[in-house]
């Protein structure tokens, strides 16, 4: 569950602009406190009505038509336990590979995951997010491309593998009015699994993603040796680890570090 990250009214011009490639330390990014729909540098929000979502007066798949993009049946849901929720970190994904930057995002309870912590750092500076097998019911957004942008993704996303998320161990409940008609069948809904596997503590619980300052920081105070290599601050790390030389020294630290968090 994202509840310790910064969520900001969808009218707010940081949803689009802060990405955490950017600022590290903001990492997952900014998030929209509810759902809406990133069009270019601008996030609209959703309002659901009359059984269907509406965004500036209109059924979502009147308004995608209108722009000419495929509609919510033509596409594909991705639930985002890291930056993939944000905006603008979407926004630099697919601006980068030169697909449209208009995607849905709603929110849904996924039951049996979390957002763990994955066991490898970004070359931007941060430890990103992967998800985590864990009791209860997390609350996520999921981010609904088409065929180009999943593609795009694919491509950023070299630490993971895309793999759909089984609905007997894994049940996913949207909220808001239905993201496709009945016809359409169930919503596979996939996900990033890390390859590197995720951060555990001294008992080998996943430990869950916290904002990058409190996270970076307790790694930092449980190893000396790791703080001697990247700086005894979250700001000196982020810039520390950029070189690959610190960043591969780093991450064989950490794998054998279990966080204070």
């Amino acid at each position: 569950m994202l509840d310790d990250f910064t969520h900001h009214h969808p009218e707010s011009p940081a949803l689009t602009r802060d990405d955490p490639m950017a600022r590290p330390l903001t990492y997952p990014g900014l998030l929209p406190r509810g759902p809406g729909v990133l069009a270019g540098r601008r996030f609209l929000p959703l309002a659901g009505r009359d059984g269907d979502w509406h965004v500036d007066g209109s059924p979502i798949d009147a308004w995608l038509a209108a722009r000419g993009e495929a509609p919510m049946r033509a596409r594909h849901a991705v639930v985002a336990v890291g930056s993939n929720a944000a905006p603008a970190q979407l926004h630099r994904k697919f601006t980068r590979h030169r697909v449209p930057t208009v995607v849905p995002l709603t929110r849904v309870r996924v039951r049996g995951l979390a957002p763990g912590v994955s066991a490898h750092i970004s070359r931007y500076g941060y430890i990103p997010a992967a998800p985590v097998a864990a009791p209860g019911v997390s609350e996520l957004f999921v981010s609904w491309v088409d065929d180009r942008q999943l593609a795009a993704l694919d491509r950023t996303e070299p630490h993971y593998r895309r793999r759909v998320l089984d609905p007997g161990a894994h049940p996913v409940t949207f909220d808001g009015p239905p993201a496709r008609p009945e016809q359409a069948g169930p919503v596979a809904c996939h996900v990033y699994e890390g390859l590197y596997g995720c951060l555990a503590d001294e008992a080998g619980r996943p430990v869950r993603l916290a904002p990058q300052r409190r996270l970076i920081g307790a790694l930092l105070g449980a190893s000396a040796e790791l703080a001697r290599v990247c700086g005894a601050t979250p700001e000196e790390f982020v810039v520390r680890v950029r070189d690959p030389r610190v960043r591969d020294t780093a991450q064989r630290l950490l794998r054998r570090t279990p966080p204070a968090c």
